[in-house]
């Protein structure tokens, strides 16, 4: 069971790059970012009637927005599971897959990378995998068509063309030699 009583307690797979992003952002937060809020409360404080005070209210306010963010930031970590995506089967669309795709209306091909929950980047065409596009290709073969969605609240129609392995960047790197 999670913090809130669920059984929502399954893991999120997640890159070893963004889960030690998440943890540098997680850091800075308790170290920079809640501290000079906690000193702008302070400051604020000393302005007057905090009835009418605004710069109290605003700095209570984004008090409560960090502090969830920290309660956030600290129950996904403990949730995640990081990974280098070595090894991923091809036989389906899955988690660390690279999809080549064609549109069945218009023959357009595409390609989308499927990696963790914290690594999508659509302008790089890097689907997180709890994204619905994603959802709509993991477990799909080569010939399968699937329903995306599109960003006009409808569908569109896909073949799946191929499907290869994610490489990281420093697998990709050519050996100096």
């Amino acid at each position: 069971m999670d913090d809130t009583g669920n059984n929502q307690a399954a893991s999120l797979v997640v890159s070893w790059d963004s889960m030690e992003k998440r943890k540098i952002e997680l850091e800075e937060l308790v170290r920079v970012k809640i501290p000079q809020n906690k000193k702008d409360i302070q400051i604020a404080r000393e302005y007057g009637d905090l009835r009418e005070n605004f710069e109290y209210k605003s700095a209570r306010q984004h008090q409560a927005v960090l502090l969830r963010m920290q309660s956030t930031y600290e129950r996904e970590l403990r949730r995640a599971r990081g990974t280098d995506f070595v090894g991923v089967s091809t036989e389906t669309v899955g988690i660390g897959t690279i999809v080549d795709l064609q549109d069945v209306g218009t023959g357009k091909t595409e390609t989308q990378t499927i990696l963790g929950a914290w690594d999508g980047d659509p302008d790089q065409s890097i689907l997180s995998y709890l994204s619905e596009m994603a959802k709509a290709l993991i477990g799909k073969r080569v010939g399968d068509e699937a329903e995306l969605p599109t960003d006009t609240h409808g569908t569109r129609k896909v073949k799946i063309v191929s499907i290869r392995p994610y490489r990281t960047q420093a697998e990709a790197a050519p050996i100096a030699g």
